[in-house]
């Protein structure tokens, strides 16, 4: 008798790409057998008033070269999620902690899983980071080179 492979999936942004999206695709990565990363894209985050960095493409290519990541698609919309989750017959559904509850009506089709998140790092931390430090305009050095 073969064993069943589990599919784990999860969504996210995933811009500019840090240890907490590392650290939380290993942990639902070691759930099961295969890791399928939904990725929003950019028309969506502009829907869900979110500004990105990084355009979908890259942030696809980057996820998709994980070796513990199986399959990215894109998201396009909240209601998605239920439609894929039968699709690609998957078994855990993952989200990081600060969705707890959001999703529990997924638990009708398969185990629901929110995991805590790398401490003390966040794409919106870094932005707001940013944001505070910004560099000093190319035209300025130039003018200090000489």
């Amino acid at each position: 008798m073969q064993k069943q492979l589990k599919t784990v999936i999860t969504y996210g942004t995933f811009d500019l790409f840090h240890i907490g999206h590392l650290n939380i695709l290993k942990r639902a990565k070691m759930l099961g057998d295969r890791l399928i990363v939904g990725i929003s894209t950019d028309t969506f985050n502009l829907q869900k008033n979110k500004k990105t960095v990084i355009p979908y493409s890259e942030r696809a290519e980057i996820i998709s070269h994980l070796r513990f990541v199986d399959q990215v698609i894109p998201e396009s919309c909240w209601e998605q999620k239920h439609k894929d989750i039968i699709q690609h017959n998957v078994d855990i559904f993952v989200m990081g902690h600060d969705w707890e509850g959001k999703f529990d009506s997924l638990s009708a089709l398969c185990n629901v899983k929110y995991l805590p998140r790398t401490k003390g790092i966040s794409t919106t931390k870094i932005k707001s980071s940013l944001k505070q430090h910004k560099e000093p305009q190319v035209s300025k050095l130039v003018a200090f080179s000489h």
